[in-house]
C-alpha cells in the first residue's frame, strides 16, 4: 500500500514510513465490514508479555502480510521475545510461523532471540482470548548517588571509568582496549578488573557497581555482543558471566544495563525528565528507554533491527538481511549510503567513520552536497518517532550519536521537528524532540551506569 508523506527525503523519494503505511492500512479496515480482530504477542524472561491487539482484513493479502509481520518483528526488536503469539487468522500464523523457521525469510531474527533467552524461538497460533494477558513490569533503576560508587561504559575501543562519592564524581578515565580482537574471556575480565580496582583507589571504600555495556544485557548477563565476537562458542559462557564475576569478587551490588538504557538514564538525570527515548546515531543505531516512572523495563529496544520502512526498494541491512530497519537510516550506515545519490565521492575501501567525517568537513565548508544528506536524516526521524510512540510511552526524544555532531546534526533535529509539526500535530505539546545538553553531558555514561544499583543498606560515611 503506497503513501505520500508530505516530507520527501530528497536522497530517497522511494521512502515509505511505516507509521503512515500503518495507518493507510487501518484506515482501509476501519471501513471495512468484514475485519476481524488479531492479536500479537511476545513474550520473554520470567514469562513477561507484551501485546498488541489489531484489527485486519483478507489475512492472505500482500497488504495484510506486510503489515502484521512488520508490527510483529518491531515488537520482538522492541520489546523482545522467545516466543510470539498469533491470536486469530490460522493463515496468517501459518505464514509468520514459516518465516521464523530455520531457513526462512525472519530465520536471523529466531536464532538472535534464542540466543538472548536461551530457549527455542516458536510462534504459537491460537484464538485471540487464549493469547497470554499483559505481563510487564518496570525496575526502578538509577538516579542514586548515595554512598562510594563505580560505574563503567564499555565501548569498542575504549571503556570509561568513574569513581563517585555521594553525588561528587571524583574520578574519570578512558581505558583503551581492543575487545573485538580478544577469544580469551580473561582478557575481558582482566582489564576491567583492574581499571575498576585502580578508580576505587580513589575511594575510601566501594559500595556498588554500575556499568554500560554495548550488546544485549538480560539479568547481568551478557547474551549478545559485538565486544565479544572473538570469544569461541566454547567459551561463550565464561564471557557471559563476566559481570556476575565481578560482583562476586567484590562482594557489592552490581547492575549492568544496556548502554541505549544507560544513556537514556544520562539524559533523564541531565534534563530532569522522564518519559524518555534515546536514539543514538553511531556505528550502528541504538536504542534506550526510560519510562514515565523513571523505570527501565528490560525491553531489547535494539532500534537498528526495527523497520521504519516499508518500501520495496528499501535499502537491505548486511547482517540481518532484512529491508527497511533502523541501522540502515540512523547511523553511520545511513550516511555511507546517501553519499552516492549526493554527489559525494568516496572510494570504495574508505571505512565508514571516515565517510562521516568527510561529510562533516563538507557541511563544515559550506558545501551544498553536504546539507541534503542531513535533511534526508531528518525526514526519517521525523516520521520514525511517531512508530516508535506505537511501542514506547515516552514524551522527549533524546537524540545524539556521532551522525548528528556539529552544523548537521542541528539540521537532523530541526527537520525532525518540522516533520513532526507538519505531519503529525496532535503530538505537538507531547514528543519533544531534544539534544544533550552540557548538564547532560556532564553526567556522562559511566557516572549514569554508577548510579544503577540501590543500596539496600548504608554504612556511615566517615568524614
Amino acid at each position: 500500500m503506497m503513501v505520500s508523506p508530505k516530507f520527501v527525503p530528497p536522497l530517497d523519494p522511494q521512502f515509505q514510513p511505516a507509521v503512515l503505511a500503518n495507518r493507510a492500512y487501518e484506515r482501509r479496515v476501519a471501513a471495512s465490514p468484514r475485519r476481524e480482530r488479531l492479536v500479537l504477542a511476545v513474550e520473554r524472561e520470567d514469562g513477561r508479555v507484551n501485546r498488541l491487539t489489531l484489527e485486519t482484513v483478507d489475512p492472505l493479502s500482500a497488504d495484510t502480510r506486510q503489515y502484521v509481520e512488520r508490527l510483529a518483528k518491531f515488537m520482538l526488536w522492541g520489546w523482545g521475545g522467545w516466543r510470539l503469539y498469533v491470536g486469530g487468522s490460522a493463515e496468517l500464523a501459518g505464514w509468520l510461523a514459516a518465516a521464523y523457521r530455520p531457513g526462512g525469510a525472519r530465520a536471523f531474527d529466531a536464532e538472535l532471540m534464542g540466543r538472548v533467552y536461551e530457549r527455542t524461538f516458536e510462534v504459537v497460533a491460537c484464538a485471540p482470548d487464549e493469547v497470554p494477558v499483559e505481563r510487564d513490569v518496570g525496575m526502578p533503576v538509577g538516579g542514586h548517588l548515595d554512598g562510594c560508587r563505580l560505574g563503567f561504559d564499555l565501548g569498542a575501543s575504549d571503556f570509561k571509568l568513574a569513581a563517585v562519592r555521594n553525588g561528587e564524581v571524583v574520578l574519570t578515565e578512558e581505558v583503551p582496549w581492543a575487545p573485538k580482537d580478544q577469544a580469551d574471556p580473561a582478557y575481558h575480565y582482566g582489564m576491567l578488573n583492574e581499571g575498576l580496582r585502580r578508580a576505587a583507589s580513589h575511594l575510601p571504600r566501594v559500595d556498588a557497581i554500575g556499568g554500560s555495556s554495548a550488546g544485549v544485557i538480560v539479568g547481568n548477563r551478557i547474551m549478545v555482543a559485538s565486544l565479544l565476537r572473538s570469544v569461541p562458542p566454547e567459551r561463550f559462557a565464561e564471557a557471559r558471566d563476566l559481570f556476575l564475576r565481578i560482583g562476586r569478587e567484590w562482594g557489592v551490588p552490581v547492575e549492568v544495563a544496556n548502554d541505549g538504557d544507560v544513556t537514556a538514564l544520562a539524559g533523564a538525570m541531565g534534563l530532569g525528565v522522564k518519559g524518555i527515548l534515546g536514539v543514538a546515531m553511531g556505528s550502528s543505531e541504538a536504542g534506550g528507554y526510560l519510562d514515565r516512572n523513571g523505570r527501565l523495563k528490560g525491553w531489547l529496544t535494539e532500534l537498528a533491527f526495527a523497520p521504519v520502512d516499508h518500501a520495496a526498494s528499501a535499502p537491505v541491512d548486511e547482517w540481518s538481511g532484512d529491508r527497511g530497519v533502523g541501522a540502515m537510516y540512523f547511523s553511520q550506515q545511513a550516511v555511507g549510503r546517501l553519499l552516492q545519490p549526493a554527489g559525494i565521492e568516496v572510494a570504495d575501501d574508505v571505512p565508514l567513520p571516515e565517510r562521516l567525517k568527510h561529510l562533516q568537513a563538507l557541511m563544515a565548508k559550506g558545501d551544498p552536497r553536504a546539507l541534503p544528506v542531513y535533511e534526508t536524516i531528518g525526514i526519517y526521524l521525523g516520521y520514525a518517532l511517531p512508530h516508535y510512540a506505537r511501542f514506547y510511552d515516552f514524551g522527549h526524544a533524546l537524540v545524539l550519536g556521532r551522525v548528528t555532531t556539529g552544523a548537521g546534526g542541528e539540521v537532523v533535529v530541526n527537520k525532525a521537528r518540522e516533520v513532526l509539526a507538519a505531519e503529525f500535530p496532535e503530538l505537538t505539546g507531547r514528543l519533544s524532540v531534544v539534544v544533550p545538553d552540557e548538564k547532560t553531558r556532564r553526567v556522562g555514561q559511566a557516572v549514569a551506569a554508577a548510579s544503577l544499583p540501590a543500596l539496600a543498606a548504608m554504612r556511615k560515611e566517615k568524614r
